[in-house]
């Protein structure tokens, strides 16, 4: 009897800890995507419309798994990255505009991130001055001084974060009924606001670090055609789990806020839990928007310097050191350093988001057509390559999310105008 429970018992571990190998580029690429300015745009979701972007979410995540699963593909049957493969398929040209566009975005996005983690330490009274520096000097060190294999089990600890979003919700008490029929079924409205929300979402959900990313930590983890039906799953699997935090965090400000009205950060959304929930799920989000954004100050930079240094054709691992690897890990440091400095200065950085998501809003549509074509080659990919059916469900995601990343681009533009 005792043999028998003890058996299962390590049968139940045995299991647990193939499910926790099996996380990896996946879960932490996806997870990035909730960084301070996806949280800030989930909470404005839920504050000004309330559950009624529920059905878009679910739409977006059809959308965000196959463009990811497209990404890691092609990461594990070419072995390389993004960048080497636009750079060897299609015209210098075109891979320097997107790549240039690129680089600027993310510059923005890091100083959003470091700007993010002093938003949230802010919560628990720590001053701005004291967090980012130290966020900078934990998030390059551990790059900088690790392998791969430790780093990634960092990223996958700052993962955790996100179960602080669920917990808050709950502690907000939400209308489940409400919740399940906004998710299952359209509640939407034939509003300017709410289409400019709903790109947004969009946009702030599949952004292109994420696909630079994993594109080239699956063969910087050393997953090949071989081990690529695990890393699927973690993909899938990591993808789904990031976006149904992104529902809770829309279910946790749409239960808490009454008065409908769109927030201007994220911070604001976790103060606003504070009458509904009491503090508990104030400090939740905190520490949520904490993990998020030391997750994405990570990542988002390193797609930048896996990016750059594919298209340079040079080294290119968190494995190698700054002598294997100068150009990998000096644009590491770079956009780490000017991004902690740029977030220091006491200033409102709305602008700086707007920016960034508008010089995404033009390379995000460029991208997916890029990661498309390329899915579709049977020259490249084999037997891999997309499928009759595969190609024809990803080319009309693609196709939507490119129409509707245009639109909110020209949004944009003719309100500067």
């Amino acid at each position: 009897m005792i043999g028998s429970i003890f058996g299962r018992l390590k049968g139940t571990r045995s299991k647990l800890l193939i499910g926790i190998a099996l996380l990896g580029p996946g879960l932490i690429a996806a997870n990035a995507g909730n960084d301070a300015g996806g949280v800030a745009t989930y909470a404005s979701a839920g504050a000004q419309f309330g559950y009624r972007t529920l059905f878009i979410m679910g739409l977006i995540t059809i959308a965000l798994v196959i463009v990811q699963e497209m990404s890691a593909r092609l990461g594990a049957y070419s072995g390389e990255g993004l960048g080497s493969l636009i750079r060897e398929h299609f015209s210098i040209r075109m891979t320097t505009v997107a790549l240039v566009a690129f680089v600027i975005a993310n510059g923005g996005l890091v100083v959003s991130e470091f700007a993010g983690i002093a938003a949230a330490l802010e919560l628990f009274h720590v001053s701005r001055y004291i967090s980012i520096p130290i966020a900078a000097i934990t998030v390059w060190g551990l790059v900088v001084f690790s392998s791969y294999r430790r780093a990634e089990r960092f990223f996958l600890v700052l993962s955790l974060a996100f179960l602080a979003y669920p917990v808050a919700a709950i502690l907000a008490h939400p209308h489940f009924s409400a919740v399940g029929a906004n998710l299952v079924w359209p509640h939407l409205l034939a509003t300017k606001s709410f289409l400019f929300l709903s790109v947004a979402l969009i946009g702030t959900t599949i952004t292109p670090y994420m696909q630079f990313y994993i594109a080239a930590a699956v063969p910087d983890k050393g997953i090949g055609p071989n081990e690529y039906k695990r890393e699927r799953i973690d993909t899938i699997v990591g993808t789904i789990f990031a976006n149904v935090i992104s529902i809770f965090i829309i279910v946790a400000t749409a239960a808490a806020i009454t008065h409908r009205a769109p927030l201007t950060d994220a911070r604001q959304a976790a103060l606003a839990l504070k009458p509904v929930a009491g503090p508990l799920a104030t400090e939740l989000f905190g520490l949520g928007l904490l993990g998020a954004s030391a997750l994405a100050a990570a990542v988002v930079p390193l797609s930048t310097a896996y990016a750059v240094s594919e298209a340079m054709g040079s080294e290119r691992s968190v494995s190698k050191n700054f002598k294997e690897a100068p150009i990998f890990l000096g644009l590491f440091t770079l956009q780490i350093v000017v991004g902690a400095i740029i977030a220091l200065i006491p200033s409102n950085l709305i602008s700086t988001l707007i920016n960034a998501q508008v010089l995404n809003g033009i390379i995000t549509p460029l991208l997916l057509v890029y990661i498309l074509i390329l899915a579709n080659k049977k020259s490249l990919l084999g037997k891999a390559a997309n499928g009759p059916i595969f190609k024809t469900v990803a080319t009309i995601c693609v196709g939507v999310v490119s129409v509707l990343s245009i639109v909110v681009l020209l949004q944009t533009v003719l309100g500067w105008v």
